[in-house]
């Protein structure tokens, strides 16, 4: 396991995060944010990561916000 960055998550589960807002991002444009927040959601679940829902929601913002590439560490402060 590797160090834990200053957000909490570790290297291992920031690639994680950041492989599941690609794919939430790759097909979201026009998506609700609560389908946005479910898809994060589930595919969190899938990679077995969990995130808070205030980390979640900020996540959510961010991917309907830019409409483009975003980077989970940035967004969740790491």
């Amino acid at each position: 396991m590797t160090q834990a960055q200053s957000n909490g998550y570790s290297d291992e589960q920031l690639e994680a995060i950041q492989a599941v807002v690609d794919r939430v991002t790759s097909w979201q444009d026009g998506a609700t944010e609560g389908t946005v927040v479910e898809e994060l959601r589930r595919g969190l679940d899938e990679v077995g990561v969990q995130v808070g829902d205030s980390d979640v929601a900020r996540l959510a913002d961010a991917i309907e916000a830019r409409h483009g590439a975003i980077s989970a560490a940035q967004i969740l402060g790491g």
